[in-house]
């Protein structure tokens, strides 16, 4: 912050004329100044009062914090043993577990990087990204073996049980057996620095196909600590992890962050609305973050549940993937006046941090994304001009700050496009800043739709559709839907003389991909509208779906 001390800031709105920066009005995060430091250690060391880490919510089985590090040292004395080091990829197919992040701390301890992958995601998919990412690990469940199947890479199950699952896949040993290890003081170690990788997750980007999110020691340290302040954590705090760990969000607040507060993490390795209520119940929870369908779902079935369920340990909903409505917090805050609602918005490229509301008073903003996360500086700009905007006008938010990625994996042109030399970000959402400093998003420069909080890029789907033999042309687009945000709708040229049906496309397309990304309408026209260069006029399209509704 010093360097803003010379800046004429405007404290209410954190806007500065003379630069056309927005800086952020929360108290800047410390950041440790021992340049080799890695995110594990710098976790690990953190005093706090805490005794249970994770509590596993299907079986009860608890990990203490004592555990939990001795369990990271044993597997890191293995994974070194196995010739893992700095550098090297290790990959995680995994639902939530408590054993993710011992897998997880124990892999970056090393300077080695750690690559997630989405369960849903099919062989094919994973397969995408293996090709790109190059891990010489895995670590998977017996039942997700399938999907790896066709790759050569030595692998080691989270569970004891081997079940008929195996075929082909070459089992070196299991988690339970590396945490039986003595952790051994003497392992090879490389230096690891704050900017060595250490996390590499994917994202659809700004545009189409999937890459590769180059996320450092420094970047995750940076969003342990803003998550750590953004809570004033008491002891005894006790976190519902809904959201998934292979997510950037789930993988550095719930997996690991949190740890360093001393809070216990309640695992769900699937969501169930039953599942989560019951164990907000027995284990007495007080933190619930969910993606809004979840909460509107609470608000709608808000009498049952309070016949069904005692929420009273619960005093916060943290809500993150798009802003809540005025109709649905105040509906949810009439049916659980003791909780209140908090907001968070971030990316992939920003380590899950961006902006967030820390009060009701700020949720009640109604629509905006919150404030800059500290640390945080923000520029709009317009899309056409490159001019950077003032207060209240709208442009593309871009945002620099110690969470910003280092770029994406061996992928130049796309991290060039993405991350200008100055280190900002563009994150091709359209928004404005108001003169309190609030951020509101109004639409998406990028065309990815939306599905549950799931990235789905329309360009993947196109490419699918136009492989079908009766296909000539396609185009898919987001299509608005109450309960899950959008869901991808195509539209479809056929061949002269075909006469594929809409679920004949719907079909085709469900049988490639995850369930998230399957197409749930289909509309048949004459031709697809495209600009000079070919490229395809999706807000035409989106106009004409949503017109007749």
């Amino acid at each position: 912050m010093a360097e803003n001390m010379s800046l004429a800031i405007d404290p209410r709105s954190g806007f500065c004329r003379s630069n056309s920066t927005f800086y952020s009005k929360r108290k800047p995060i410390p950041l440790p100044k021992n340049h080799s430091l890695d995110v594990t250690t710098f976790i690990s060391a953190r005093a706090h009062h805490g005794k249970v880490a994770f509590i596993d919510a299907a079986t009860g089985r608890h990990l203490t914090f004592s555990e939990l590090w001795r369990a990271v040292d044993s597997v890191a004395t293995c994974l070194s043993d196995m010739g893992i080091r700095k550098g090297h990829v290790v990959l995680l197919l995994s639902p939530n577990s408590i054993f993710f992040p011992i897998v997880c701390l124990s892999v970056m301890s090393l300077g080695a990087i750690i690559t997630t992958t989405n369960p849903l995601n099919t062989a094919n998919e994973i397969g995408k990204q293996v090709a790109d990412s190059k891990p010489v690990l895995a670590f998977t469940i017996p039942q997700l073996l399938p999907k790896l199947a066709g790759s050569t890479i030595p692998i080691v199950l989270l569970e004891d049980h081997l079940s008929s699952q195996a075929g082909e896949a070459k089992i070196v040993t299991t988690l339970h057996q590396m945490m039986k290890r003595e952790p051994s003081g003497s392992r090879v170690r490389d230096r690891v620095n704050q900017d060595d990788t250490a996390t590499l997750l994917y994202s659809s980007g700004t545009t189409g196909a999937s890459k590769g999110v180059v996320s450092s020691h420094r970047n995750l340290i940076a969003m342990v600590q803003t998550v750590i302040n953004r809570f004033s954590i008491e002891v005894g705090e006790k976190f519902i992890c809904t959201v998934p760990m292979f997510h950037i969000y789930g993988l550095v607040a719930f997996a690991t962050g949190l740890l360093a507060s001393g809070s216990t993490v309640i695992v769900l390795s699937k969501f169930e609305m039953h599942d989560m209520l019951s164990t907000i119940e027995k284990y007495r929870a007080t933190y619930l973050p969910l993606v809004p369908p979840i909460l509107v779902a609470m608000v709608n079935a808000a009498d049952q549940i309070r016949k069904k369920y005692d929420l009273s340990s619960l005093h916060s909903a943290l809500s993150g993937g798009a802003p809540l409505s005025k109709e649905v917090i105040e509906g949810f805050l009439e049916k659980y006046p003791n909780v209140k609602i908090l907001q968070g918005y971030g990316l992939t490229e920003s380590t899950g941090i961006g902006a967030s509301t820390d009060s009701l008073e700020e949720s009640r903003k109604y629509g905006t994304a919150g404030m800059l996360s500290p640390s945080m500086e923000a520029k709009v700009v317009d899309p056409d001009s490159g001019k950077a905007l003032n207060v209240n006008q709208t442009g593309e938010l871009r945002l620099r700050g110690p969470s910003v990625m280092k770029g994406y994996f061996s992928n130049p042109e796309a991290t060039t496009s993405t991350l200008d030399s100055d280190g900002w970000l563009r994150t091709g959402d359209l928004c404005y800043i108001d003169e309190d400093g609030f951020i509101f998003i109004v639409d998406r420069l990028k065309e990815l739709i939306k599905y549950k909080g799931y990235q789905v890029p329309p360009a993947e789907l196109e490419a699918l559709l136009l492989s079908h033999p009766e296909i000539l042309d396609a185009a898919v687009i987001p299509f608005p839907d109450r309960e899950v945000g959008q869901f991808p709708m195509a539209y479809v040229v056929r061949k002269p003389g075909s006469n594929l049906s809409e679920t004949g496309v719907m079909d085709f397309v469900g049988r490639q991909v995850a369930p998230y990304k399957r197409i749930r309408k289909v509309a048949f026209v004459a031709s697809i509208p495209k600009n000079p260069s070919g490229k395809i006029l999706r807000k035409d399209l989106i106009k004409l779906a949503t017109s007749k509704l």
